[in-house]
């Protein structure tokens, strides 16, 4: 049997046409999945960065807790002289303290007051035992002087605090925290006359801390942490746990490979499968942990089944091949009578499913046809769409990102990262040029009163209005930043005349020092500023702002309302 040349160049279209519909849904559809499963995985690096960054602020806001316990009068009323008169007063002021602290955070299990003399003996101490706060007495109290939360915590200067090692607490009669993963933040607790009188100390439960920073994140979600040399210390399988504690390591890196690069210092986010089964998809990141400069860090990370991740891919890969075999169904019914019509769309579309894989940007689609070919192209256009707001979104969530890394939260100001990043490339522009730049710091006088007196609120508004104010002293070249508490630093890039700096801090003080209303109370403000240039007094960033600080210190010595302007031969002053 005979065929004709039209029934033949049907079939070779109608084959042509089928080739070309799943050559383009395959396509379309790695490339999607591709995107997809990307975009997931950065999700969940992105959880693991704020969930790194609620831990990191958690402890920041328990060491200000230590703190002000040490600060209080009723810690060195205490610890000074326990049989003196009221004594017994200050101990049950501080019980009642200790008390609401618990009551307020149910991450911490213990908080107790020891003395530096008498072998570190427990002076006051509340303890949670299940639902219960119970203070303990008499005999009950211990000496922990041989624990090193006690005896390193004593070398440590005021308003220091001490950050222990994350172990299991094999502590006898510390109630609910027992046999369970702890977290010690302690501080020392000084007289008026600069002795060391005892430390506080604060028992944090790890459990219950990661359990409230988990809980907006997705059930299905597995946290990890790990200390610097990759033992778990939290993982979705208790038993994985604290493996050196019973013996044997139980390690992040034989889990996940690329973990040596965050150990070793080669990478600070890591994103991979789980070698075992490949069953997990996990994010980390390196956190740093304790005192700046020990080279201490944590590593957090989230996991997820690879099953959810794939959940979307799935649909898509439905999706496409409902498209595929419309098209292809199409392409046999229509491959004779519209050949040259099916080659042209299907190349429209071709080449659309290429720009939009090479550069994220739809192309032109036959969205004004009316048969199955259009259908198959408004189905691509929804899928682009949708892909594009996934993308959106990523984007959004990155740039959000990037400006809390690099700002004050609460002022809006540049914080320490970018203020140094912007004073460097100051420093090499100027170095260039020829010019001269200046740093001022800035450290307000007696603000810790305001927050005592007023709260933290009027505290936080006083300090939003000092940042306006500052922010209107200066040029938009300029920067004005927030290092932390009460200190700000301005750097200005260009000086047209060395001269003007005595008229710039004059002008800075002239207008800190009108009084800002807060709560519709005028507080008064008063600062000390000091002043350093550069090449003239430093050839780097940290020397310079170093050098302005110990000028501000010079400044704070001589009197409130006062500048000073780094010399050779200053030294700081307390």
């Amino acid at each position: 049997m005979r065929f004709g040349l039209g029934f033949k160049l049907g079939v070779l279209l109608a084959v042509f046409g089928i080739l070309a519909a799943g050559l383009t849904g395959y396509y379309s559809y790695t490339s999607s999945r591709t995107m997809l499963v990307h975009s997931a995985e950065q999700d969940l690096l992105t959880s693991t960065q704020v969930l790194a960054r609620r831990f990191s602020i958690t402890l920041d806001e328990v060491a200000a807790d230590v703190r002000l316990l040490a600060a209080l009068p009723d810690s060195a009323g205490v610890a000074g002289d326990p049989l003196r008169r009221g004594g017994e007063a200050h101990a049950g002021n501080l019980a009642a303290t200790f008390t609401a602290l618990l009551k307020v955070h149910p991450e911490y299990f213990q908080v107790r007051l020891i003395s530096a003399d008498h072998h570190g003996l427990e002076r006051v101490r509340v303890d949670r035992d299940a639902d219960k706060l119970v203070a303990v007495t008499g005999e009950d109290l211990q000496e922990k002087g041989h624990f090193s939360y006690v005896f390193e915590t004593l070398r440590l200067g005021r308003g220091e605090v001490y950050l222990s090692e994350i172990a299991i607490n094999h502590e006898r009669g510390a109630h609910s925290g027992l046999d369970k993963p702890t977290l010690r933040v302690a501080a020392p607790v000084f007289s008026d006359a600069g002795k060391v009188l005892a430390v506080v100390v604060v028992n944090l439960d790890l459990d219950g801390l990661f359990a409230l920073l988990k809980t907006d994140l997705p059930a299905d979600y597995g946290l990890y942490l790990s200390n610097e040399r990759g033992d778990y210390l939290i993982h979705p399988d208790p038993s994985q746990t604290f493996g050196f504690d019973r013996g044997r390591r139980v390690l992040l890196q034989d889990d996940f490979k690329g973990a040596a690069a965050l150990l070793e210092g080669r990478a600070d986010t890591l994103v991979e499968r789980a070698r075992s089964g490949g069953g997990l998809v996990a994010a980390f990141y390196k956190l740093p942990f304790g005192e700046a400069g020990a080279n201490r860090f944590v590593v957090a990370g989230l996991s997820m089944p690879l099953q959810k991740v794939l959940e979307d891919t799935r649909q898509l890969a439905a999706n496409t091949a409902r498209i595929v075999a419309a098209f292809s169904l199409l392409a046999v019914l229509l491959a004779i009578v519209a050949s040259r019509l099916l080659t042209r769309s299907l190349n429209l579309m071709v080449q659309a499913a290429g720009r939009f894989s090479r550069e994220h940007v739809m192309g032109e689609l036959p969205l004004g046809r009316s048969d199955e070919i259009g259908e198959l192209a408004r189905s691509f256009r929804d899928m682009q769409v949708e892909i594009q707001a996934h993308l959106a979104e990523l984007h959004g969530s990155r740039n959000q990102l990037d400006h809390l890394a690099s700002h004050d939260a609460l002022t809006g100001l540049p914080n320490r990262r970018l203020f140094f990043d912007r004073l460097e490339h100051a420093i090499a522009a100027a170095r260039r040029s020829g010019r001269e730049l200046a740093v001022f710091f800035i450290d307000l006088d007696r603000f810790k009163e305001i927050n005592d007196s007023l709260g933290h609120a009027a505290g936080d508004a006083f300090l939003k209005g000092v940042a306006q104010r500052l922010r209107g002293l200066v040029r938009e070249a300029d920067t004005v930043a927030r290092l932390g508490g009460d200190e700000f630093v301005i750097l200005f890039e260009t000086l047209d005349d060395g001269h003007s700096l005595p008229l710039l801090a004059d002008k800075v003080i002239h207008s800190l020092c009108q009084p800002l209303e807060i709560a519709g109370r005028p507080l008064p403000v008063s600062a000390s500023v000091g002043a350093s240039v550069f090449p003239r007094d430093a050839g780097n960033a940290n020397e310079l702002l170093d050098k302005a600080d110990v000028a501000m210190y010079l400044a704070k010595a001589r009197g409130d309302k006062r500048a000073h302007f780094f010399a050779a031969g200053d030294e700081r002053t307390t």
